[in-house]
């Protein structure tokens, strides 16, 4: 089964929820599932199977989760499925969900449970005709290329003044800054807070430079550890953070100093937890989602290595993903924001031309994260992946994730 998370905002750019997109099949091996999960697992709400074997807090802390349901899965026993308390899902349905009476009582059954429900794809024409469905609604996801939603907006405000407003398929800031003067939405969707910077350049701030320094440091070959322990004492949160891995790994040790802690990881594991902890805190003054998205790319690709016959460049991959959105941190174009910090040209070539032995693996993440099954599926033929490997892959890296912020 292939899965991934797909972020909903509000408007302070906090995440509040996810959407859950998985596949069970190859859409180029079984054509029927090609573009859609409709027919995926026709009597099982894949994305309940997914919650229950992996835990919903490994997936999302404290989020909401909408899951698909189609015609079929609707009417199988959604409540011995899940495990996870109904106040966390959020069953998304769409108009394959006909506005019938056998429908409409099974809706109404699952909404007396406790389980919440939404809409997504409802063509505008078909607004008046779904009234019954709506009124069980607690939210409506519209696209925002699709259809004026300013005016759906408007048409939800005044017939169900109950139902939550999703703006989706937001492509950039400056149109998520306008939704959100309008007001009226609760959730945002789309690629708005990802989107690279393509001009311009903006002075790095100077804890920023400390960042980079030590960045540059540790993907040095050979570095010494007391140059790196030198710029981590400048910041507290990085020597707060160092101490508290230093602690899990050796509990009956006491560290006397920050060179005597760093002394303690070691190179390899230095670095590996400077390139997280230190990328993490130069993400400060952005959304948490960028957060999460840099590491979970870093993990993802370098899960990916042995399956793109990239072993030997794991480490590379890892970095790869951690500095895909660089250009977001640093407010400059990739090329330029690069140019600061010391990445293997192989990173730089995927990352600003798309091209070279690691690109594939980038390109494939970027897919993957935008539910693009049919692309994955090509993928996984042309290079003989077992869709097994990338399921693992990504489930790992979600609880690697998560491992990250356990105290």
């Amino acid at each position: 089964m292939l899965v991934t998370l797909v972020p909903l905002f509000d408007e302070d750019m906090s995440v509040r929820a996810y959407s859950l997109f998985t596949q069970k099949n190859n859409t180029l091996l079984n054509p029927s599932f090609n573009g859609t999960s409709y027919n995926d697992g026709a009597v099982q709400v894949t994305g309940l199977e997914m919650i229950n074997s992996m835990g919903i807090d490994t997936l999302a802390t404290d989020k909401e989760i909408f899951v698909s349901v189609n015609s079929i899965s609707l009417f199988s026993d959604i409540v011995t499925q899940c495990r996870a308390p109904y106040s966390r899902i959020i069953l998304l349905l769409d108009d394959s969900i006909q506005p019938e009476e056998v429908f409409i009582n099974r809706l109404r059954a699952l909404k007396a449970i406790g389980y919440k429900l939404a809409m997504r794809k409802l063509p505008v024409q078909k607004f008046e005709v779904y009234r019954e469905i709506l009124l069980l609604m607690d939210y409506i996801l519209l696209d925002h290329k699709k259809i004026d939603i300013t005016k759906a907006k408007v048409y939800f405000s005044n017939r169900y003044p109950g139902i939550k407003l999703c703006a989706g398929n937001i492509q950039t800031q400056e149109i998520f800054d306008e939704l959100k003067k309008e007001g009226g939405y609760q959730l945002y969707e789309g690629e708005f807070y990802r989107v690279p910077v393509t001009k311009g350049q903006r002075e790095v701030t100077p804890l920023k430079v400390n960042y980079i320094e030590l960045l540059n440091i540790v993907n040095a070959p050979d570095f010494e550890l007391t140059d790196a322990a030198e710029i981590i004492e400048r910041d507290t949160a990085l020597v707060i953070s160092m101490l508290k891995m230093v602690n899990r790994m050796a509990v009956n040790s006491e560290v006397t100093s920050i060179r005597h802690a760093a002394a303690m990881l070691g190179q390899y594991e230095l670095k590996k937890w400077i390139n997280t902890a230190v990328t993490n805190e130069m993400y400060a003054d952005k959304p948490n989602e960028v957060t999460r998205l840099s590491l979970m790319r870093a993990k993802f690709a370098e899960n990916l290595a042995p399956a793109f016959d990239l072993a030997m460049q794991s480490g590379e991959l890892f970095l790869l993903g951690l500095f895909s959105v660089l250009d977001i941190i640093m407010d400059q174009p990739m090329s330029e924001a690069l140019k600061e910090v010391k990445v293997s040209r192989e990173i730089g070539d995927a990352l600003t031309e798309h091209k070279g032995i690691l690109a594939p693996v980038y390109d494939f993440i970027k897919q993957y994260e935008a539910a693009n099954w049919q692309e994955i599926s090509r993928v996984m033929i042309i290079r003989s992946i077992k869709m097994e490997r990338i399921h693992d892959a990504y489930v790992q890296a979600l609880k690697w994730y998560k491992n990250l912020f356990v105290e």
